[in-house]
């Protein structure tokens, strides 16, 4: 006998289907609540699971006080990842989700603690980053990360910039923009990054730590929404032995001793 999907399952995956033959197209905003239930015959409660799954899936976006929109950058139904690059996506949500819980009170510190030139220098280094717009194909997935560690350096926290220092060569080489970003949509991508900086920068200024924290968070959480997107398109789910692998992976690193140069 066949098990039954549970109805939020059901109405997410015809909701995503909608979205991936473009019925629902980047941009639009979702029925409501009450239109779904109606449609679907089903409780809020089932909907709002089931939109919260395409949420958690990158397919669609918040728009505070307005609802939900279909997002603009979804993850491509068909693509071509090399295995090795698949194999590493549990260990790259691992250390996304590790960069929020840093970065979001560095991006803090930095409000509160930088100086003006330091202010002017994060905004010098965002637009000359923002302004590239290289093609997806072509440019790593975190081509940000310099802008990054511009502000954790600025939050005068030495451990916070040299942890992520070090972070830097395991996450940056990781995968291509082009995996989560179709070429058609590559503008609206490249806008809304450059969004989400500006909402951090923005901040940074005006010494707002709360405001900072809170625009980093939204900027880091949708990185991590597209690369679990990703995952979840392409078939790979990180179960705990990949976690803990992944984990065990890092630390082995983290133990090995520096090079000084020389």
């Amino acid at each position: 006998m066949t098990k039954r999907k549970p109805l939020s399952t059901v109405v997410a995956e015809s909701l995503a289907e909608k979205i991936r033959s473009g019925q629902l197209q980047p941009g639009a905003q979702l029925p409501t609540e009450a239109e779904l239930c109606a449609e679907y015959d089903v409780s809020r409660t089932v909907v709002r699971e089931a939109v919260a799954r395409l949420r958690s899936e990158g397919m669609v976006v918040p728009q505070q006080g307005r609802g939900m929109f279909v997002s603009e950058t979804p993850a491509p139904r068909n693509f071509s990842i090399p295995d090795e690059a698949l194999r590493t996506l549990p260990e790259t949500i691992a250390l996304l989700e590790l960069r929020l819980s840093v970065e979001v009170e560095s991006a803090g510190l930095c409000a509160e603690r930088r100086t003006d030139e330091e202010a002017s220098d994060i905004r010098s280094m965002m637009e000359q980053i923002d302004a590239q717009q290289a093609d997806p194909a072509a440019v790593q997935i975190h081509y940000d990360y310099d802008f990054h560690l511009a502000i954790a350096k600025a939050a005068r926290n030495e451990f916070i910039h040299g942890f992520l220092a070090y972070l830097g060569p395991m996450i940056v080489p990781r995968f291509r923009l082009g995996y989560v970003v179709e070429p058609a949509l590559k503008d609206s991508y490249y806008a809304r990054i450059h969004s989400e900086h500006k909402a951090i920068v923005d901040a940074i200024e005006r010494q707002d730590g709360s405001k900072a924290r809170q625009a980093m968070r939204k900027h880091l959480h949708n990185s991590l929404g597209r690369v679990r997107a990703l995952a979840r398109a392409s078939g790979v789910e990180a179960t705990d032995a990949e976690q803990k692998a992944a984990a065990a992976s890092l630390f082995t690193k983290m133990k090995r001793p520096v090079s000084t140069g020389g």
